[in-house]
């Protein structure tokens, strides 16, 4: 029983990191408004708090629960999946960091602004997590059926 809610709660926390960078890919936008500013930082709270949960139930799954780590460490698709996510997690850095940073002028009520090339940068950096994430559920799929090992 408690292999299943090991699993429960990977996938629930991979569930909402999934919906956390959808949301951040498709609020963020040029001229945000002061709500939206403000559910950015706190999803990208949600998107950081998941991503953590992801990783240690993940590795526990691995280590106590599951097919044993030799199955996962000799997959090809193992490796793709945890090396994607740990690119996308370096990659969500930089947004993580100017959402924090608004924290500033969100206080006093008012909508952050921002140069061109920061909203593209940004922008270029949610789609890209969202293409990594397309990555870590194909290598999921993949590693779940054997395939590679």
């Amino acid at each position: 029983m408690i292999n299943a809610l090991v699993a429960y709660v990977h996938f629930l926390a991979a569930f909402t990191l999934v919906f956390s960078i959808i949301f951040e890919w498709f609020t963020y936008s040029r001229h945000l408004t002061l709500i939206e500013a403000k559910r950015l930082q706190t999803i990208d709270i949600v998107y950081g708090v998941s991503a953590a949960v992801v990783l240690v139930f993940g590795f526990l799954r691995i280590l106590y629960f599951e097919k044993g780590s030799e199955f996962y460490f000799q997959n090809p698709f193992y490796k793709i999946k945890l090396y994607t996510f740990l690119v996308v997690g370096i990659l969500s850095i930089y947004p993580t960091v100017k959402f924090f940073k608004w924290g500033k002028v969100t206080k006093l009520g008012v909508a952050p602004t921002f140069k061109e090339e920061e909203f593209k940068i940004i922008k270029w950096i949610l789609r890209a997590e969202v293409a990594g994430l397309l990555i870590i559920i194909l290598s999921a799929s993949f590693m779940a059926k054997g395939i590679g090992y």
